[in-house]
């Protein structure tokens, strides 16, 4: 989808008067805010190469990636915040102690560098040549959270591992050696473990063309992402694609490549910190732009970062200058480490979270606007948290980006980063920016300032503004146009869930097919009919409870007109069916079939109850003991499956809604969620 499409409508002119020419400026002076002009009067005021600054100052110290840093960066973000006008600024920190969790997700071990080198010392070589890893020079020549060696060193043999199977890898005499894998270790890191490795060179790029370029590893747990207490302290290095090649070079040549490893690390029970502030508002509610820090890359994570303290500068510049009036609701800025501080924050802040009724996450590269690929994309909720939230980010991209030429997208809910505050355990809707990179440079040490486009952080930052201020000053009035929004968008998505329905239709051959493809098309109808409906209704948050009850009957006409329009596009189905069952010669009028599931008739005796909020790592338990499910912290479909669990579906129902949402699939959910009470992560409240 691009910037040129026409069919979401253009925004109602506030209800008020609300601008004023002065000068070359413009003022509002009550009432609601104008979505265009809000736009332009951001644009105006949009400063990128302040921007930029933020970006480089994250940058030199995120990239070196230790706690320590982490600390250094938190610092100058809470400084920045207090220059930038922000109030109540506050410099947290989850434990990073490896032992506390939040949700379940257990907090990693703190841990620092020294130095750390990689040297290959037999056969002899140049100076230039023989240096595989110098922490000092190139950050990520060290893997996060890799084990120490005593100060003299270790020589160890280098070995090449060509297995993919990580159970048998677990079983290879892999005893003092270090392994040199095209795969990334932290996936199979526990095998390394079992099989007594001292740890791993990572050969493994995301984009090979970077030949100089070096794979950030930054997940060195035994079961999952963090290092925890538990884990064991293996060595962990990344060369070059250039260097991989003389490596396998030489163990070709000579049959053996012996190397010497010198690395000072620590890992130390600390703070993972996180910072946090806001514009005031005038009411207690809030709207949160979030995105992570403690990354070692410019455009992932330190343009998110530097976007955000751009946005919420420019709004408060027009708010002190009388531009904008202070909204009735406070604006939050949170910068965090991924997911592990976020986690924290939820945990510790319950009573913000529930006055918190909209979120932006910000984990974007800003990237050249020369290169293909480098156009925003906006990531919607999750379907259970459908929302007016996302209609109103492609609205705002629409009003922003034809003035700068550049696409846009939209895209279904991903898994992946700070954006599970949607799911109704946190229940705050929260949409997320994200642009390529043009030079696929994720988590690689060549994501450097020099990448980064100017025009790309202003473009994020604006959107960023727009959506933040617009909602934070959302009353009725704007409530009310936000469901119109959401409705327009969900004639969309009605019209989009039947028209592959009744492509199929007009080419079937055997009734069964028709049968059972009427039966998916009024399935597939019904939820999308239900799920916009959520959409219309979720606007009431922005109303106060007391004129709830009554906007609602103003919205009930909008809910009304989706289920007629849905209920037309079941009819074209049906008329379509029937039409080419005489073509056939079949039998008419077709009647709906549905394919029986032997998994529905179990699953619908069996209500799960979720335990805590967030996603399931399963960190705790050895891969191997897992009993081949995955881990829930990034799958797509355990993790949907998991949010559709609210102790009052069944689990038939939550299978179903999991397939209408992400289409047709043999998971094992009985299995799987059978498996997840016998190790304590959720209940079964019928049992």
């Amino acid at each position: 989808m691009t910037a040129e499409r026409t069919s979401i409508l253009r925004p109602i002119k506030a209800l008020f008067i609300i601008s004023l020419l002065l000068g070359s400026g413009w003022a509002v002076t009550s009432g609601s805010v104008d979505l265009e002009q809000l736009v332009q009067a951001i644009r105006t005021e949009m400063q990128p190469n302040q921007g930029v600054d933020f970006m480089r100052q994250v940058y030199a110290t995120d990239r070196w990636f230790t706690y320590p840093k982490f600390q250094e960066t938190a610092a100058f973000l809470k400084k920045t915040m207090e220059e930038n006008g922000l109030k109540n600024v506050e410099l947290l920190g989850a434990p990073a102690d490896g032992v506390s969790q939040s949700g379940f997700w257990t907090m990693p071990l703190a841990w620092d560098v020294r130095s750390a080198r990689l040297e290959i010392v037999d056969p002899p070589l140049p100076a230039d040549q023989s240096t595989l890893a110098d922490f000092q020079k190139v950050p990520t020549s060290l893997g996060m959270w890799s084990g120490a060696t005593s100060p003299e060193g270790v020589t160890a043999e280098v070995v090449e591992l060509k297995e993919t199977d990580t159970a048998k890898i677990a079983q290879m005499p892999l005893q003092g050696k270090l392994v040199l894998t095209s795969r990334n270790p932290a996936d199979f890191k526990w095998a390394l473990v079992r099989a007594g490795a001292t740890g791993a060179i990572n050969a493994f790029t995301e984009n090979p063309k970077l030949e100089d370029g070096r794979q950030w590893i930054n997940a060195w747990g035994d079961n999952g992402w963090a290092f925890t207490k538990g884990s064991t302290p293996l060595l962990s290095f990344s060369i070059t694609p250039r260097q991989a090649a003389l490596v396998r070079k030489l163990l070709a040549e000579h049959g053996a490549v012996r190397v010497k490893a010198t690395v000072d690390t620590r890992y130390y029970s600390g703070v993972y910190p996180y910072v946090t502030g806001v514009i005031p508002g005038t009411g207690p509610e809030e709207v949160l732009t979030l995105g992570h820090s403690s990354e070692q890359g410019a455009e992932d994570n330190a343009t998110g970062v530097a976007a955000m303290l751009e946005s919420l500068a420019t709004i408060n510049r027009l708010i002190n200058a009388g531009k904008l009036p202070r909204p009735k609701r406070s604006i939050r800025l949170f910068i965090m480490g991924e997911l592990y501080g976020s986690m924290h924050y939820i945990d510790t802040h319950p009573d913000r979270m529930r006055q918190t009724v909209a979120a932006l996450c910000m984990d974007t590269p800003a990237a050249s606007y020369d290169l293909a690929g480098t156009e925003y994309t906006f990531y919607m909720n999750p379907h259970v948290a459908k929302s007016y939230t996302d209609a109103f980010i492609l609205r705002v991209a629409q009003e922003y980006f034809p003035q700068v030429h550049r696409p846009w997208h939209e895209h279904a809910f991903m898994s992946g980063t700070d954006t599970y505050l949607s799911e109704p355990t946190v229940n705050v809707p929260t949409v997320w920016g994200y642009s390529g990179s043009g030079v696929e440079t994720h988590h690689n040490s060549e994501d450097t300032p020099d990448r980064v486009d100017p025009r790309s952080l202003r473009d994020i930052a604006t959107v960023n503004a727009a959506y933040l201020y617009y909602l934070a000053n959302a009353g009725e009035p704007e409530a009310m146009w936000l469901a119109e929004l959401s409705q327009t968008r969900g004639y969309e998505q009605i019209l989009g869930s039947v028209a592959p329905f009744l492509d199929r239709v007009s080419t079937a051959n055997d009734a069964g097919t028709l049968a059972r493809l009427l039966q998916d098309a009024t399935d597939r109808v019904a939820y999308s009919v239900d799920r916009e409906t959520q959409s219309v209704l979720s606007v009431l948050r922005l109303v106060p409870e007391q004129r709830r009850e009554e906007v609602a009957k103003s919205l009930a006409p909008l809910v009304d007109s989706l289920r007629r329009f849905g209920e037309e596009q079941t009819n074209r189905v049906h008329h379509g069916a029937d039409r080419r069952a005489l073509e056939l010669g079949f039998k008419v009028p077709v009647k709906p079939i549905a394919i029986s599931d032997p998994q529905l008739s179990e699953a619908a005796k069996i209500v799960v109850r979720r335990k805590r909020f967030g996603t399931l790592p399963l960190d705790d338990i050895p891969p191997d003991q897992r009993e081949g499910y995955p881990s829930g912290a990034w799958e797509g479909i355990p993790t949907i499956a998991l949010y559709w669990c609210d102790g009052h579906r069944n689990l038939a129902e939550v299978i179903h809604l999991t397939r209408m949402e992400l289409g047709p699939t043999d998971f094992d959910f009985l299995g799987y969620f059978r498996f997840l009470r016998k190790k304590g992560f959720v209940d079964f409240a019928n049992e």
